[in-house]
């Protein structure tokens, strides 16, 4: 058990693709503060998210659990009241947890009220933040439609914009997420814009705003803290101030990951996918690549403004103090697979960055190195909570500490597969394909080469061998050869779909502890005679008669002599 206390930097990209880093292979992309942490952490290259898409798979990250466990399983869904979260597990070891920008956390306003738990109070601001204590919370998505607005447009980030004098009710998307074109407003909404510089001075915009509350937070923060920094992008709008929106050209876009063969018999769920408005825009080729060049822009600003931030810790010293973790809450598939956004399993959806630093030394030997080992996100709240010293209460956190594989090992008994959820209930595809709500929900399982998609809608199943196939590019679900492939998988999701993921009142040292209990407290259930268990067991319950009550008098009687005669002999 790590026993020193650091402090803990919890910082997140919202759609940041795990391969559009330079340490990760990218062939033009410079992103040298990313890679700068990774030389002094560990970069496990086998991370997954629990659902590809945002709400469902933050709400994962902070809880620690599966989606099927938490039951927020898309966005603006609800994470129910009393839902425990990273949060409580580390103020319940003495350490402070802050959020800085965006959780897309909905709150279970009917629970609160249910339950007489006043909004304003710390604990109903606490069930409404995910188990944070906001420092700042902005999501970073500010619409304005026919049925109103998205998200609050007086938050945090439009405030600020309106006091350096950006006029409007949405400077939002007038200027962090807008351009001009001949005077005319020119909304990074649509792709055909992604080419402009958004209107807006670059250091007012949405990275270095947040860059400069984290430092502001680091500044002034007393220990021992977790400080969630949660970055907005690079996640559409795609639309990036200069010098950024112009840096990148066709040259470097990578190579499209996508084939013919892919549309040849496709799978219902995924050919409903990539007939959507979504993926026909991405299937544009001159739509796709300004959108890459402007998401490549973007992924640039942050790498830019993190290096702020390493910068603060280093020349403060405290860096010697702090555990920093860097991910992404999931990817992007920018027109790969036929695909727009982030929908389904392909690696470029579901498999995330992550890196992890530790400063003490116990840690040296890792340092710089890859790890290849099956990851999932839910498994950073038990190692935030090993590495400050607690107990991982296994009960009610899902995941596995990192802490073995941060200092090179290995155990025995680590995952042999990983799991990712998908509920589309509430997306168009569901009345597509004419399905029940319950019916409109996935299941990956991947064992690190062969991954499956089962669909609850009593679809085929999709099957990709990421060793012959590393692009996953022919799916083999509807292939005989593969039915014993595909059979061991289902018995994989069949186990992970009976864990005990629901007794999180009871902890495993209380049923020890437990065990056997109901004869300690003299519920002696089966039992044929007295003298089948210990006397102290059964001395409550043994000994003379004091009281003769029977209703029939010649029981009574018969009763009363013997209670006499022993009466007599007792004394």
């Amino acid at each position: 058990m790590v026993k020193t206390k650091k402090n803990i930097l919890f910082i997140m990209y919202d759609q940041l693709r795990f391969d559009y880093l330079s340490y990760a292979g990218h062939k033009t992309l410079k992103t040298p503060n990313f890679d700068r942490i990774s030389t002094l952490g560990v970069n496990f290259t086998n991370t997954y998210v629990q659902s590809p898409v945002c709400g469902a798979s933050r709400m994962s990250t902070y809880t620690g659990r599966y989606v099927s466990s938490h039951g927020a399983s898309w966005n603006k869904f609800p994470l129910r009241v009393g839902e425990i979260t990273l949060g409580d597990h580390l103020r319940k070891l003495g350490m402070d947890c802050w959020l800085l920008g965006k959780t897309h956390m909905e709150a279970d306003d009917e629970g609160m009220e249910r339950l007489g738990i006043k909004k304003d109070s710390l604990i109903g601001v606490r069930q409404a933040e995910c188990g944070f204590d906001p420092w700042v919370r902005d999501d970073g998505l500010y619409g304005t439609g026919p049925s109103g607005d998205y998200g609050e447009n007086d938050g945090p980030y439009n405030r600020y914009l309106k006091s350096k004098g950006y006029d409007g009710e949405n400077p939002w998307a007038d200027y962090a997420n807008g351009s001009v074109e001949s005077g005319k407003l020119a909304s990074g909404w649509f792709l055909e814009n992604s080419d402009k510089p958004a209107n807006i001075n670059e250091q007012d915009s949405e990275t270095p705003w947040l860059t400069r509350e984290a430092i502001k937070f680091l500044e002034e923060a007393s220990g021992p803290w977790c400080a969630h920094v949660s970055f907005i992008k690079p996640h559409w709008p795609y639309i990036v101030p200069a010098p950024y929106h112009n840096m990148y050209t066709k040259e470097d876009v990578q190579t499209l990951i996508r084939t013919e063969a892919e549309k040849e018999n496709p799978h219902p769920v995924y050919e409903a996918f990539f007939n959507n408005k979504i993926a026909k825009t991405f299937q544009n080729d001159e739509a796709r690549i300004k959108a890459i060049i402007a998401y490549m822009g973007l992924i640039k600003q942050c790498d830019d403004q993190l290096g702020l931030i390493l910068d603060h810790l280093e020349n403060s010293g405290k860096i010697k103090d702090t555990i920093i973790a860097l991910t992404s809450d999931h990817g992007d598939y920018l027109g790969d697979h036929w695909l727009g956004e982030k929908d389904l399993f392909h690696d470029v959806s579901v498999k995330v960055p992550l890196i992890l630093y530790h400063p003490d030394s116990e840690f040296d030997i890792s340092r710089g190195t890859i790890c290849d080992a099956l990851v999932e996100q839910i498994d950073l709240a038990p190692t935030f909570v090993e590495m400050i010293g607690g107990e991982v209460p296994i009960h009610i956190l899902e995941g596995k500490s990192l802490v073995p594989l941060l200092r090179g090992e290995r155990p025995e008994n680590w995952r042999e597969f990983v799991i990712s959820e998908y509920d589309y209930s509430i997306t168009p595809m569901r009345k597509v394909l004419e399905l029940e709500t319950w019916q409109s929900r996935l299941f990956m399982v991947f064992d690190g080469r062969y991954k499956l998609m089962h669909s609850a809608g009593k679809h085929r199943p999709m099957l990709f061998d990421l060793l012959e196939d590393p692009n996953e590019l022919k799916d083999l679900g509807d292939l005989e050869e593969y039915d014993q492939i595909i059979g061991g998988l289902y018995e994989k999701l069949s186990e992970w779909s009976r864990r005990m993921a629901q007794r999180v009142t009871m902890s495993e040292k209380d049923i020890l502890r437990k065990t056997g209990g109901a004869l300690k407290h003299g519920i002696l259930v089966g039992v044929h005679r007295e003298s089948d268990l210990p006397p102290e067991v059964t001395a409550k319950y043994t000994g003379l008669a004091r009281q003769i009550h029977f209703e029939n008098q010649e029981d009574i009687m018969r009763h009363a002599k013997i209670l006499s005669k022993n009466n007599k002999d007792h004394i």
